[in-house]
């Protein structure tokens, strides 16, 4: 039987006090208040401005800390209130992701300023769903939220991406969407567990957990095998009614960086969001992991004392963009439109927009031999591999929301005959690159699917390489050739001087994605029956294989 792990509710902080939130259906919300201290050993209750967090990871828990972050709100003279959402631990009500945030988070707004601690202003900040619990509450439309701060998180966050992006085009699915909902949303507590990856019976894994658990999670019933999309926003989105200034941050390297992007474009569409949107870009993970970390703090196990440690960078900007919407301190004009990080360095810029000005495309083509050539082949060549879903290519990081915990070495993947290489020219200068990334590709399979996986990578001198843009496509009727374009994500990166581009082409990329059965066949439901599929693609001609790489500064080799 598979190891499960069952985490239920952590003790209430001693510097807080548990209030029972009723929402309109008349469902108590489990509620932590923190009251800044009055100095002789009281809180003090008199009203001033507070942060609300709104999640499902256990509001006393050890993974999110939030006792820690309340406290350092508290010494900045915040009220802080922290609350399991909806189902989940000490909150009455079923656990059923997403549907119910928006008139849950109006209902705790209306709680929060009948208080007598609350002067009417309310900020949020929070990552992942409680980032997500952010959006929603904006959506309501409650004139008492002046400002958020969601980070690492996207309004389309979660959900199986069982939807087109051309005729012919889907998104491939991550491995973790069928078990999010039967670790972290099935009834009040986390169950901790994951599918032995060696095998493909993954639905079979999931009945026999629920069969353990002694009861079924509704949401991923409603997801599996037949996806039922239920409405989260009222307007159907997160953007159509009342805007909010929002410090938006979103990080490199985090495996939901997709969703942020897909906000960042759908919030241009609304002028009243648009002019309220301030975007912050980390050189940092889904777990806010650095990419440059000091020794000793890539550690899976954070102590309290680096915990604190990473406050100040994790919770100043929010304080900031605070002060001026929340508090009416300091000008609007004296916070930056994008903060971005240059990774590789220690830098932090600003500037009026995204991407910043003078970023030009520049693209690359593959050629024959192996390389990244700015000359596009005039002859149309094929080089095929075959995609073997019992041997596929192996994910590099053992848990993808913590990628720069182990920042892996992607070289050795080259070496392997499913994975196409092609890799450019020692760099003879330091080059900036900033902004969007992307890859057009030709492809076909002799399997009626097939997922295509493009990374590009900064090879060292000494033969490491680290994966700096990434992006996938699902192609289905795939034995009839079609042309990709796939979105790498954004980058904000120095190319070191003697480094090279390398770019890494595949078919699979597993577990962090579900892997093809080479049948056509739905691989959570029905991936155990596997057949090989040669895949090929077109380098040279009219439908070369083409990187579009962002240059600010310098000259790309």
């Amino acid at each position: 039987m598979a190891d499960y792990q069952r985490l239920g509710a952590a003790p209430v902080s001693e510097l807080a006090r548990e209030e029972r939130v009723r929402t309109r259906d008349g469902v108590h919300l489990a509620t932590d208040v923190y009251l800044p201290s009055a100095g002789d050993g009281t809180r003090d209750d008199s009203p001033g401005d507070t942060i609300l967090i709104r999640l499902p990871y256990d509001k006393n828990g050890e993974y999110t800390f939030i006792p820690l972050v309340a406290e350092y709100f508290l010494q900045h003279g915040y009220r802080v209130v922290a609350q399991d959402v909806r189902g989940k631990f000490r909150s009455e009500g079923e656990a059923l992701l997403f549907v119910n945030e928006v008139r849950d988070g109006e209902d705790t707004l209306d709680w929060i300023v009948a208080q007598a601690w609350s002067n009417g202003r309310v900020a949020m900040w929070g990552d992942s769903y409680y980032g997500y619990t952010q959006w929603a509450a904006a959506a309501s439309g409650h004139p008492a939220l002046r400002a958020i701060a969601p980070r690492v998180t996207g309004t389309g966050l979660g959900e199986p991406v069982h939807r087109d992006l051309g005729t012919r085009v889907r998104a491939v699915e991550m491995g973790i969407t069928n078990l999010y909902p039967l670790t972290h949303f099935h009834g009040s507590d986390t169950f901790l567990w994951e599918p032995d990856w060696s095998r493909r019976d993954f639905e079979a894994q999931a009945e026999a957990f629920q069969e353990w658990a002694g009861a079924r999670s509704r949401s991923y019933d409603q997801w599996v095998p037949h996806p039922v999309t239920l409405p989260r926003f009222p307007n159907g989105s997160a953007f159509a009614g009342r805007s909010v200034p929002v410090l938006h941050t979103i990080g490199w390297w985090d495996n939901c960086a997709p969703l942020s992007w897909a906000d960042v474009e759908e919030i241009k569409q609304f002028p009243a969001w648009d002019a309220h949107h301030y975007l912050r870009i980390e050189a940092i993970d889904h777990e806010s992991y650095q990419f440059v970390e000091a020794e000793g703090d890539r550690v899976a196990e954070r102590t309290e004392q680096q915990i604190r440690a990473i406050l100040p960078r994790t919770l100043d900007p929010a304080l900031a963009f605070f002060e001026v919407f929340v508090r009416g301190e300091g000008s609007i004009v004296d916070i930056p439109r994008v903060t971005w990080q240059l990774a590789g360095t220690a830098e932090e810029r600003t500037e009026p927009a995204w991407p910043p000005a003078g970023s030009r495309s520049v693209t690359r083509y593959a050629t024959v031999e192996g390389g990244l050539s700015p000359e596009q082949p005039v002859e149309a060549r094929e080089r095929t591999w075959m995609h073997d879903p019992e041997d596929l290519v192996p994910s590099t990081a053992p848990d993808a929301f913590s990628y720069l915990l182990y920042l892996p070495d992607e070289a050795p993947l080259g070496e392997r005959g499913d994975v196409l290489v092609f890799t450019g020219p020692e760099q003879p200068e330091d080059v900036e690159l900033a902004g969007p990334v992307g890859a057009r590709v030709r492809v076909r399979s002799t399997g009626p699917i097939m997922d295509c996986f493009v990374r590009v990578l900064d090879v060292a001198p000494d033969g490491t390489a680290v994966r700096i843009a990434r992006g996938q496509q699902q192609l289905h009727e795939a034995r009839d050739a079609a042309t990709l374009e796939i979105d790498l994500g954004h980058i904000g990166y120095r190319l070191r001087s003697g480094h090279r581009l390398r770019v890494h082409v595949s078919s699979s990329d597993y577990p962090e994605f579900l892997p093809q059965p080479g049948t056509g066949r739905d691989p959570w439901t029905d991936g155990v029956e596997t057949v090989p599929n040669t895949q090929a693609l077109i380098i040279g001609g009219s439908d070369a294989l083409a990187i579009e790489l962002p240059v600010v500064k310098g000259a790309l080799a």
